[in-house]
């Protein structure tokens, strides 16, 4: 019998990169996987080909995780058809990177309302699920930069931040049914969203591991967190980081 074996899972943000990852590891551990997407289709498709390949039953849905009433409509969807969730990865997020002189209402809100609220809101209307349960795993996927802060991300790490304090606030509301919330800090991870990083040698200088992290190295620290083996752990944050933050 595999880990997650009639498990029913949600992934944001899932349909490249770290949410790809993890969305695969939960799947061939057992979990019937659905993941939510901002934009690509082609991206999506191909995700949900390789989940088939776990005997996957799960979908893909586009939807805005910062509209409130999509994520209602989102959630409702799902356990209208699978009739309930047990485990919930906030992976989807968003950069737009300026000193913060530069950066105007816009540009800070956007990832706010993507990164936070959108975690916020995947939580909101999944909660009663979980309540009604009696149980569930809600994994926040925060960073790094959320813990340290980062020249010219004053945006992304207030988002990091946040989502930081939001799960320790969930973990205590929701500990009494059985519900774990925990935190999976990547730091530098080969994703796209890393690929155009700037002086790589500088930074890789300052991970004791000597490398960048993989996808899987956090897909491996949520499957942990998603299953009976972290049944004891809430409100906790694991940094996938290679030893950056020390």
């Amino acid at each position: 019998m595999s880990r997650l074996d009639g498990k029913i899972a949600v992934v944001t943000g899932g349909s490249r990169g770290i949410g790809k990852a993890i969305c695969l590891k939960l799947a061939e551990h057992g979990a019937n996987v659905s993941f939510v997407y901002a934009n690509n289709k082609e991206k999506a498709d191909s995700t949900i080909k390789e989940l088939s390949n776990f005997n996957n039953d799960g979908s893909a849905y586009k939807c805005d995780v910062a509209d409130d009433l999509a994520v209602k409509d989102l959630v409702n969807k799902i356990i209208g058809k699978y009739g309930k969730i047990d485990i919930l990865v906030n992976n989807a997020g968003i950069t737009d990177d300026k000193l913060a002189f530069n950066m105007d209402y816009n540009c800070f809100n956007k990832v706010i309302q993507t990164n936070l609220l959108g975690t916020f809101n995947m939580i909101h209307h999944c909660y009663m699920n979980f309540i009604k349960n009696n149980g569930g795993r809600i994994i926040n996927i925060s960073s790094v930069v959320g813990l340290n802060g980062n020249i010219g991300q004053s945006n992304y790490a207030a988002s990091k931040a946040g989502i930081i304090g939001l799960t320790k606030s969930i973990a205590k509301e929701l500990g009494r049914k059985n519900v774990t919330c925990n935190v999976v800090a990547p730091g530098f991870i080969e994703t796209e969203m890393t690929s155009s990083l700037k002086n790589p040698d500088n930074i890789l200088r300052n991970i004791p591991l000597n490398r960048f992290g993989s996808a899987e190295d956090v897909a491996d620290a949520a499957l942990f967190l998603a299953s009976d083996e972290a049944k004891y752990i809430t409100g906790s944050i694991i940094k996938v980081d290679g030893g950056l933050i020390l």
